[in-house]
C-alpha cells in the first residue's frame, strides 16, 4: 500500500475505537483551554493500535495516553501538570501524560527542538514516533462543566479531520519491524525493547537495528 492509503487505513482504524477517539475529543476540547496550537497523541496510542490490528488481537488497554505539544514560550514543567490536571478532571480514568517538548531537549542532550515532528526525529524507535491530532473544519462548542466519562462521552459537535505527525512514515510500523534511531544507541534501542518485551507481546514484529 501506498503512504496514503496507509494513513487512510490507520485513521479508519482510530474511528473505529471509541476510546481513542474520545481522547482525541478530549484533548482538542483541553488544547483550546490552554491555546495549544501544536499537539498530538503518540507513542502507543498509535504504535500499539496497528500492531494489535495487524496480530488480530483484540485492542490492548490504553495504558498510556502521551501528549505531546510544543510550546517555547513557557517551558515550565509546572505548565505540563496543569494540563495533565485539566485532562484527568475531564477524564480521571484515562492514563495521561503530558510533555512539552520544546523542553525535552534539554533532558535528552539535544539541541533544541523546532516543532513535534522534529522532536519525534530523536526517539529510539521509528514506530513509536507517529502522533495524531484532530484539527477543526468548523467550529465547535463545548459545555466547560461537562465532565467526560467513558459512560458520557465528549463527542465532537463539528466536522473534524484527522491529521498525522510521522516524520520517518508509516511503512515501518505497518512492515511489524521494530526499527532503531541511529540519533540514539542502540543501547537504549535495545533496553526499551527488553523492558517493554514488544517482541513477546507481539510475535511477528521483526528487530531492524
Amino acid at each position: 500500500m501506498s503512504e496514503a492509503e496507509l494513513k487512510s487505513c490507520l485513521f479508519n482504524w482510530i474511528s473505529q475505537d471509541n476510546e481513542r477517539v474520545r481522547a482525541l475529543d478530549i484533548v482538542q476540547r483541553c488544547a483550546k483551554q490552554y491555546s495549544i496550537p501544536q499537539w498530538c497523541i503518540a507513542a502507543g496510542f498509535v504504535r500499539n493500535l496497528v500492531w494489535d490490528r495487524l496480530h488480530g488481537f483484540e485492542l490492548s488497554p490504553l495504558n498510556d495516553i502521551d501528549l505531546i505539544y510544543f510550546c517555547p514560550l513557557d517551558i515550565r514543567p509546572a505548565r505540563d501538570a496543569a494540563i495533565e490536571a485539566y485532562l484527568k478532571q475531564l477524564a480521571p480514568d484515562l492514563p495521561w501524560s503530558v510533555k512539552n517538548q520544546a523542553r525535552m531537549h534539554l533532558k535528552n542532550q539535544d539541541t533544541a527542538y523546532t516543532s513535534c515532528a522534529d522532536a519525534m526525529t530523536y526517539w529510539p524507535e521509528f514506530e513509536t514516533a507517529i502522533g495524531i491530532y484532530v484539527s477543526d473544519v468548523g467550529e465547535c462548542e463545548y459545555d466547560k462543566n461537562t465532565q467526560v466519562t467513558a459512560e458520557q462521552p465528549l463527542f465532537r459537535q463539528c466536522a473534524t479531520s484527522y491529521k498525522l505527525v510521522a516524520p520517518f512514515g508509516l511503512y515501518a510500523l505497518f512492515d511489524l519491524t521494530l526499527t532503531a534511531n541511529p540519533r540514539r544507541t542502540l543501547l537504549i534501542f535495545r533496553q526499551r525493547v527488553l523492558t517493554k518485551c514488544w517482541l513477546r507481546q507481539y510475535p511477528l514484529l521483526k528487530l531492524m537495528s
